[in-house]
């Protein structure tokens, strides 16, 4: 007999596409998963076999690009953006849950909202990790310095009031640390080897190294140039220069250069007929084709270049993605297979 599993998402793909294989794959053995995210990756939580239940519609300030951006950057801001969006959630959830009675949670690392449902009614949780894990010895990848340190201890006193609001709604929270930071008993599931994870052996056997979510291409492209440059920056953390100067240099080339803004591009206009700009792209299909990779350094990127090979150009936007690039330096150098930015 099958497990009921409520799982919850944020609304960014790099989150949600590598949780879909293994999704399908306990749906197969029998499991009933209730996945809640935004209308957006609707279809592709369904074809995986998950039911979809839409966190559309309740005030979800995580939705918004530039809280987003935001969130890296202020520990105050961030608290406050996930104590409202778990508020908002709060009376749906807490109707689905007595509705399905799941057997377990899983949320993914920073959907905290899922890990407090988990906390409020005692249901067992496991962690979902698309990028590095992180403890205290692999955190060093984050280079978080003083400033930032600094920066932390003086908003904690807002970060507090906003606990209160947590504690106020029946979430059995002490502190920030409680919601964001997991421990050696966390059941994690990591979508990475534990050869690229940074300071493995300083992680118990509660973490799953499952390795990559790698998708099959669902929409070939065609090379048309002997050397095929793929551009792409992500699709949270926008940087147009990055775009607009790539495109500068590599017009009017023998190369073929697909990028994907993951954004409108109407600015980008009348381009030579070597530059190929699309909102999005089948990004499988296009690493599939390349001869070389500009990349953020989000883990999916990273991994799914590395399995078909292509060596990456890494210019990270957060920190994040920084130890995501630090990592892949470090551990490919001998492959020369990424230069950092």
């Amino acid at each position: 007999m099958g497990y009921k599993i409520a799982w919850f998402c944020i609304p960014a793909h790099g989150h949600t596409n590598p949780t879909l294989g293994i999704v399908k794959e306990m749906v197969a053995a029998g499991h009933e998963i209730y996945y809640f995210s935004f209308e957006m990756f609707k279809e592709k939580i369904e074809k995986a076999g998950a039911v979809f239940i839409s966190c559309d519609g309740y005030d979800f300030e995580m939705e918004d690009k530039e809280n987003a951006d935001r969130v890296g950057k202020d520990m105050a801001f961030a608290t406050e953006l996930l104590v409202s969006s778990t508020l908002a959630l709060d009376e749906m959830i807490a109707d689905k849950v007595s509705a399905i009675k799941p057997d377990l949670i899983i949320s993914d690392s920073v959907a905290y909202w899922g890990k407090l449902v988990a906390m409020k009614y005692n249901i067992p949780y496991v962690s979902s990790t698309t990028t590095f894990a992180f403890n205290q010895y692999s955190s060093k990848y984050m280079k978080h310095g003083i400033r930032e340190l600094w920066k932390m201890i003086v908003s904690m006193p807002g970060i507090n009031k906003q606990i209160k609001r947590l504690r106020d709604k029946g979430y059995p929270v002490k502190g920030i640390m409680e919601i964001v930071q997991n421990n050696n008993e966390t059941n994690t599931i990591v979508y990475t080897s534990k050869m690229f994870q940074p300071c493995a052996d300083t992680f118990s056997d509660k973490y799953c190294f499952i390795g990559p979510s790698v998708r099959p291409i669902e929409k070939p492209m065609e090379k048309t140039a002997e050397k095929t440059v793929y551009i792409s920056m992500g699709t949270v953390v926008k940087n147009s220069d990055i775009y607009r100067n790539c495109i500068d240099v590599l017009k009017d080339t023998e190369y073929q250069v697909i990028v994907s803004l993951g954004q409108n591009h109407e600015e980008f206009v009348n381009l030579p007929d070597n530059i190929q700009v699309y909102d999005s792209v089948d990004q499988m299909a296009a690493l599939s084709i390349a001869d070389v990779f500009i990349t953020h350094c989000g883990m999916n990127s990273v991994s799914e270049a590395l399995y078909y090979e292509v060596p990456l150009v890494m210019f990270p936007q957060t920190p994040e993605q920084g130890a995501v690039a630090a990592r892949a330096k470090e551990f490919l150098e001998s492959l020369d297979a990424g230069i950092k930015m």
